[in-house]
């Protein structure tokens, strides 16, 4: 039951409000969400391609949260299923080279053969078998087509939201819950060429809420690509 969010944008932008606004919503989450954290961007000029970076701290306690600017932010606070596995390489984003890939949901009886450390790299690669591989890649497709397996083949998901974001700066999402809402319902907005796709509206106080942001709930069932 993590938190995740995306931003992406026309124009470069910098990272720190963001993080700072993720960080303090990861903070005041009713779920913990406290074992460790990740980001991936793209450089505001596009010519390193993809950074990742991960820490096994708590988002509002990691002073190195990285700076810059960019056009294209995902980043993911951990709540590790019953604490286990919390180490930084069980940190999302996980990154294949071309894509980087958050989650948050739960899922009980998933009976999937997939590699991963954990559940969500299994989701991540699983998904991706759905993709093609001709070179027309259709991860909008590949979602609806790999969720539906999942779901087939898991006794229970109370939860399945995910973003996947690729290179070229196309960024897919998907949300599906069962229960609870207020908590797994994913929002969005969107200003002057910014988009925003978050698991909860930023925290009023943080500076870049100042009342400018109108957000809208994000509908379950949802799959959709901008």
């Amino acid at each position: 039951m993590c938190r995740i969010l995306c931003v992406r944008s026309d124009e470069p932008f910098d990272m720190e409000p963001h993080l700072a606004a993720f960080a303090q919503l990861a903070r005041e989450s009713p779920e913990y969400q406290g074992d460790g954290w990740g980001c991936a961007w793209i450089d505001a000029d596009g010519s390193d391609g993809w950074r990742v970076y991960r820490n096994v701290s708590p988002v509002w306690e990691d002073a190195a949260a990285p700076p810059g600017r960019t056009t294209l932010l995902l980043a993911h606070a951990r709540s590790a299923y019953r604490g286990e596995g919390i180490r930084v390489e069980n940190n999302m984003p996980f990154f294949d080279g071309e894509r980087a890939f958050i989650f948050n949901g739960e899922l009980h009886g998933v009976r999937i053969k997939e590699r991963g450390r954990i559940g969500a790299e299994k989701v991540f690669n699983f998904v991706k078998r759905f993709a093609g591989g001709d070179g027309n890649v259709d991860m909008g497709l590949a979602l609806e087509r790999g969720l539906d397996a999942i779901e087939k083949r898991t006794r229970y998901v109370r939860a399945m939201n995910l973003i996947i974001a690729d290179a070229s700066r196309r960024v897919h999402f998907a949300t599906r819950f069962n229960e609870d809402p207020a908590y797994f319902r994913m929002h969005a907005a969107r200003r002057n060429g910014v988009r925003i796709l978050c698991s909860a509206p930023y925290p009023a106080s943080c500076p870049p809420s100042d009342g400018r942001w109108a957000w809208t709930p994000v509908a379950n069932g949802a799959i959709g690509t901008f």
